[in-house]
């Protein structure tokens, strides 16, 4: 019964979280992100750094909230996400979510 108040509440509540986040906030933000991430989330041209631009605001969230917990271990991404308030990681997520989305093989190449 619990589970299924639970399942209700996260059904009617999370849409309208996501749509609280600040873009231009998330924009600002990532600043320091852009240096692995490219400006819009679609790299630097090194394949090492995940392209994150047009990826789902809520699977780049729960990424950064796991980088921050511990639950995913990357000691730079780690060190990042740690000075994050959840405003910041909604709105990060949000923000790189909006950009659009560069798809590359296992090469590194598009």
């Amino acid at each position: 019964m619990k589970l299924k108040a639970f399942s209700l509440v996260a059904a009617l509540v999370l849409p309208f979280a996501a749509s609280a986040a600040d873009l231009e906030a998330g924009k600002a933000k990532s600043q320091i992100c852009q240096a692995c991430h490219g400006a819009d989330g679609n790299g630097i041209g090194d394949p090492q750094y995940p392209l994150i631009g047009g990826q789902y605001a809520d699977y780049l969230a729960k990424s950064l909230r796991d980088y921050k917990s511990g639950a995913r271990q990357n000691a730079i991404m780690q060190g990042f996400a740690t000075t994050l308030s959840e405003d910041d990681i909604v709105n990060l997520a949000a923000f790189y979510a909006s950009q659009p989305a560069k798809l590359r093989d296992l090469t590194g190449t598009d």
